[in-house]
């Protein structure tokens, strides 16, 4: 069973968001990346890139599949995991301590369309 974690927001294409401070830390969820298997890469945006709730903002790849990434919610780029550049694979080895994309979230009403830990685990057993 993927780990799940209480207290993050989940979307339904497997992206989760941390907030703290207004800040959204995005990432993939460890389902997610059992479902990719060994990731080899991560494409992400630039910083002060705009990102929008539900859009694409960049993608993972691994040996089996490319998948893209779409962002929980809205918002500006802040940093990028620079770890993953050279290191993709700490995806794997723990997809929530590994977030992708900071953004600057521009409306939190965004975060009632995500799913709570509960919601996302019943979601993912379908």
């Amino acid at each position: 069973m993927a780990k799940v974690i209480e207290g993050l927001y989940y979307s339904e294409s497997h992206e989760y968001v941390r907030v703290e401070n207004g800040f959204g830390y995005i990432g993939i969820t460890d389902y997610a990346q059992h479902a990719l298997g060994n990731v080899v890469y991560v494409d992400m945006p630039e910083v002060d890139d705009e990102v929008e709730a539900g859009s694409e903002f960049g993608a993972v790849e691994s040996v089996k599949a490319a998948s893209d990434l779409n962002s929980p919610v809205s918002g500006t780029v802040v940093e990028v995991n620079e770890a993953l550049d050279d290191t993709p694979e700490l995806l794997n080895q723990d997809a929530y301590a590994n977030w992708i994309i900071k953004v600057e979230i521009s409306d939190e009403s965004e975060l009632e369309n995500l799913m709570d830990a509960k919601a996302y685990e019943e979601f993912c057993n379908k």
